[in-house]
Formats: structure tokens, sequence, C-alpha cells
């Protein structure tokens, strides 16, 4: 498996920053994340405090950055990480795609607001998953619910009712417009989806079942999957420090973890995008830092 300097989660305003420090040093480097750079970013009405740019809109400042990307032939490797391993010399990076290596790595994930459902981070693990097509092999003619949170959502959803026998689908964004659109277009996706709606509130497990328990009614199936557009740092990482739900660094933007940095929104507030922007720039150098003295090591 090919090895990368630095790998880069995430392609908001700190991870384009990071990702532009480390090219320019010369390092080899693993861009991760959406190629069309954050939605926080490209749905901003006007960003007014961005040196440089005067009150430049979201969508044109996402445009400078896959500008400046491309003149420095960065590409975008569009995944989602499940789960980021500390393997001691490396770490190893598991995406919903594909897996990938790296020496050190910066988390530049942004920050999900959303509250776990009870039960969820019990469960992780023993019913319940954050990758659909990572685990699809496990629900061979077996009933699985899944919880999308995004459109991308709908794709794993498929994939995984290539083996399982039933596959509830529960799309969570924009609500009611989506599960009309389409239960409408029903006859497009596979007989053993079923749209369903519903507010989740708790997962249980009842002997070998999942239970997903709503507002008006429960439903029970061998797995259930949350697919959410991010995850939280502690179960993206095994072992990074947080406190409230943020990434713990010192002025290096270092973790804990040796090779592990972070920036941006993700390592808390002021969540502004300059800021963002600044953290990825001396996360990048940090790393560089790290590397140079493995090599004289």
């Amino acid at each position: 498996m090919e090895r990368y300097d630095i790998a880069i989660i995430g392609t908001g305003p700190a991870g384009v920053s990071a990702a532009i420090t480390a090219k320019i040093r010369g390092r080899k480097i693993l861009l991760i994340g959406n190629n069309k750079i954050s939605d926080k970013v490209s749905k901003a009405h006007t960003i007014k405090n961005y040196p440089g740019f005067i009150d430049v809109t979201g969508k044109e400042l996402s445009q400078a950055f896959n500008n400046h990307l491309k003149s420095l032939s960065i590409d975008i490797t569009e995944d989602m990480v499940n789960a980021v391993y500390a393997m001691g010399k490396y770490f190893h990076i598991q995406g919903k795609k594909n897996n990938y290596e790296a020496l050190t790595v910066i988390l530049a994930t942004g920050v999900d607001v959303t509250k776990p459902y009870a039960g969820e981070y019990e469960n992780l693990g023993r019913g319940v998953s954050y990758c659909a097509t990572c685990d699809a092999a496990l629900y061979k003619e077996r009933e699985a619910i899944v919880i999308g949170f995004n459109e991308e959502a709908l794709s794993e959803a498929e994939f995984l009712a290539q083996t399982a026998k039933k596959v509830y689908y529960m799309p969570l964004y924009n609500k009611d417009k989506d599960i009309n659109t389409l239960q409408a277009g029903k006859d497009s996706l596979k007989d053993n989806i079923d749209i369903i709606k519903g507010k989740p509130l708790s997962i249980e497990r009842r002997e070998d079942k999942m239970v997903l328990i709503m507002e008006d009614r429960e439903l029970a199936a061998d797995g259930i999957f949350v697919l959410r557009e991010s995850m939280k740092p502690a179960q993206l990482v095994p072992g990074i420090k947080i406190e409230d739900n943020k990434v713990i660094t010192d002025k290096s933007m270092a973790s804990n973890i040796k090779g592990l940095y972070a920036a941006g929104d993700i390592t808390g507030v002021p969540y502004q995008y300059v800021k963002a922007a600044g953290e990825g720039n001396v996360a990048a150098l940090s790393a560089v830092g790290y590397l140079a003295a493995l090599n004289r090591q």
C-alpha cells in the first residue's frame, strides 16, 4: 500500500491550508474530503474578515480554494474516513471506499454538532456501525436499518441491499421533501429497500436484535447504520484526548498522539474561516518538522 508523508482529512479552510503548505514544503500528501470543498464555506452568504477578499461569498471563496489546489496539482480524494489508527511508525486510515497509510495525519474534519442517540455508543461494534459499505458482508440475508444524514447515505443503503435480505432506509435530510421524492422514485431502487419515516430517539439491543426506538413506534433489525456527514473525534481516533467534543492540542496543533495534528473547528471556538486556515498552516509546518526529525533519527 502506498504510504504518504502527510494525510489531511477535511477540505475546509484548515484542510486546504494544510495541504497547500505541506505541498509547498515538498511533502507527499493525501487530501481526503469533498471535491466541492466544505459545505459550510460554499453556502456562506458573505464572508467579511478573510484577508485579501472583501465581502467574498462562500461560493467564490470555495472556487478560490479549488483554484489554488489545482495550481499546485493537489487532488482531492473523495472519501469519508471512518477511523484513524496509530500503528506506531505510521497511521492506518480506514475510509468507506479505500484504506490509506501515512506517516502523519492532520485532522481538519470540522465539528459535528449532532448528539448521539441514547444507546448508540454503547452498542457500537455490537450491532451499530458507521459504515454500510465496510460491514455489508456481515449482513448477508439479514435485515438492517440505515439512518442517513445526507444524500450519499442512499448509495450506501443500495450497496448494503445487494447482500442484505431487507434494508430500511430513513433519510433525515430535508425531511418529508426527500422522503416523498424517494418514494416517488421507488421503482429505481432495489425491491428490498423500504423508505421509512420517523424520528429516531434511541437504540437498544434486545437479545440478538437491534431496536430503533422512534416517537411513534419501534423497528427491529439485525443491525443499525448511523451515517452522519462527519464523526466525532473520539470515535474517529481511538485514544485521542478531547474535551467538550474538541481535540486538545498544543500551540503546534499537536494532539496527545505523536504525529497526529488537528486544525480548524475540531479544535474549538472561535469557528472562523481565517482561524481555521491559520491552524491548518501551523499543523502542516509542525508535521513537516516532525517528519524531518524522524529522518534525523
